[in-house]
């Protein structure tokens, strides 16, 4: 009897391929979990980062030509000073804790003689007038000597920052154009605790308009990266 098989024929292959382990498949499934895990983690903190970086390049790297400060950018900028003073009623406050916030400072004596009257003045009415946004600016008036401030004052600073701290910690820090002095400039620190800019000397009230323009931009270049109120 013919073969039922022709010479082209050839059997089965019959060999056995091994089947895959539940315990592999767990580990594949689990790895892949976590790599996921960790590339929707990276993405939100980039999420998170976005603004602030946006916000920080805009205004102190990419300057658009034709732009215009009234205030003098700082380069390099000085971060507030690792130094304790004293409030008024002689509590001990530590100038790295004002940071968070947008701070609108001035420098005097307490005997507040001069153009100090007329910059604190200022610094009041420029906060008042950021309006729903006056919150993420304090205003600062740092004393610098012992003396007695005149209790007149007292009402007009009752939503300033006022701290004592001695003139040559001052002078470390802060530093008026050549010729001038602390006390006839306002500085502006921003919230990383960094001096970044200062104005020019004995602002009045027309030169004020500049210095609101000035805080305008950085309050809306910052929206991400400060904290409204204490």
């Amino acid at each position: 009897m013919p073969s039922a098989f022709s010479p082209e024929d050839s059997p089965l292959d019959l060999t056995v391929h091994k089947l895959p382990q539940p315990q592999d498949m767990a580990a594949a499934v689990a790895g892949g979990r976590t790599r996921s895990g960790r590339w929707k983690m990276l993405a939100v903190l980039l999420v998170c980062l976005a603004p602030v970086v946006a916000s920080y390049l805009a205004f102190y790297v990419v300057r658009p030509e034709g732009r215009r400060n009234f205030g003098e950018l700082i380069d390099p900028q000085r971060a507030l000073p690792d130094v304790v003073g004293t409030t008024l009623d002689g509590k001990p406050v530590n100038l790295r804790a004002l940071k968070d916030q947008w701070l609108l400072v001035s420098v005097a004596q307490g005997g507040c003689e001069g153009q100090c009257a007329t910059h604190l003045y200022l610094q009041r009415q420029l906060r008042e007038a950021l309006g729903k946004e006056k919150d993420r600016l304090d205003w600062v008036w740092l004393v610098s000597d012992a003396a007695p401030v005149d209790p007149a004052l007292m009402p007009a600073l009752k939503d300033a920052t006022v701290i004592r701290v001695a003139a040559a910690d001052l002078a470390a820090w802060l530093q008026p154009q050549e010729g001038r002095a602390l006390q006839d400039h306002l500085y502006l620190v921003d919230p990383l605790g960094k001096w970044m800019m200062r104005f020019p000397a004995r602002i009045d009230a027309q030169a004020a308009v500049n210095v609101r323009r000035d805080l305008d931009r950085l309050l809306r270049a910052s929206v991400h990266w400060d904290k409204a109120g204490r």
